[in-house]
């Protein structure tokens, strides 16, 4: 075992270094000279000496015209400012990155954090009942409601939600994180964010059930047409005990395996649906950062999520053994 999490650690150091060389040569990619265009919108390119220009151009290792030692060296800066969490400042607001992607990383966490937990609780037991009832009227009104959630854009659930809820029922607030007229502390604080956040996280469940509910029935489908679940049938068991105890368990195999990528789900922000509720979070940070031509934003953002996403297949893997407990890693 840790013989195994060593290797996949090292591995994954290769993986994060490799991720990392493509970020930075995207970036170096993109045919806008990104000093410039930042010190306009801050109305500082007539006053930057051409030492501020050359110092940011070395921060960031995008100079005019590199060289080839100029574009390595740039590469390294990064890479060694990366490993000792320097992560630079934001061009747009010229505050620590890292401060920044503390902040908006915590209201993704909580949003993203609770909507997968009700995704799961609600997706595993539809997709069970869709496969156990296959073909019946069950099984064709939980596909209804699943396939029209999948089709949904995320913006129009959300501008749905917005309007019933919010501006006819009056229910909860259409955006933001926190109003002047709710509580500002006990009770009355957790009542006022749960008026705002709910609407983003009712509207973030529907848009992610459906995939894990027909994930759940096709592997549930095929758990129940092998040759031990019908030996077990044959033997007398309870149906429940056959679906829940030995079709469910094989069935969480593939589950764990969807996992992997939870982590990163927690962290990264849903992009759209922040910025329709106009919520602070990370994927709306980053939305912004990309408006904004933000490089150390877009650059730390996208690393961040790569660490997370090795992280969860690591952890992905290691899950195996808690659900199978024959999967040996070596």
């Amino acid at each position: 075992m840790l013989k195994y999490i060593l290797k996949r650690l090292g591995l994954s150091i290769l993986i994060l270094i490799g991720v990392s060389l493509i970020i930075y040569i995207l970036v170096r990619c993109m045919p806008f000279d990104y000093v410039e265009q930042q010190l306009t919108k801050l109305g500082q390119d007539k006053g930057a000496t051409e030492e501020i220009k050359a110092a940011l151009y070395a921060r960031y290792g995008l100079m005019p015209d590199p060289n080839f030692w100029q574009i390595l060296q740039g590469y390294g800066n990064w890479l060694l400012a990366l490993c000792r969490l320097d992560l630079g400042q934001s061009f747009s607001t010229q505050t620590s990155v890292l401060t920044e992607l503390a902040t908006h990383m915590t209201v993704s966490f909580w949003i993203a954090f609770v909507s997968i937990i009700f995704e799961y609780l609600i997706a595993i037991p539809l997709g069970v009942t869709a496969a156990t009832h296959q073909y019946s009227i069950r099984d064709y009104v939980v596909t209804v409601f699943v396939v029209i959630g999948i089709s949904m854009p995320s913006f129009f659930l959300g501008r749905i939600l917005q309007n019933v809820f919010a501006e006819q029922l009056g229910w909860f607030y259409p955006s933001g994180m926190l109003d002047t007229t709710g509580g500002d502390e006990g009770v009355g604080l957790i009542v006022n964010y749960l008026r705002h956040l709910t609407l983003p996280i009712v509207s973030t469940i529907i848009l992610s059930i459906g995939g894990t509910m027909r994930y759940m029935r096709t592997n549930m489908l095929e758990v129940l047409n092998a040759d031990y679940i019908r030996t077990a049938r044959a033997k007398g068991l309870k149906e429940s005990k056959v679906i829940y105890k030995h079709a469910l368990r094989n069935t969480m195999i593939p589950i764990v395996t969807m996992m992997a990528g939870v982590l990163p789900s927690l962290f990264s922000g849903a992009m759209i649906t922040e910025q329709v509720f106009d919520l602070p979070g990370i994927g709306k940070w980053a939305l912004d950062a990309v408006n904004n031509a933000d490089i150390p934003v877009i650059m730390s953002y996208n690393m961040f999520l790569a660490v997370l996403s090795v992280i969860g297949v690591l952890l992905s893997d290691l899950m195996y053994m808690v659900v199978d407990p024959r999967v040996k890693l070596s």
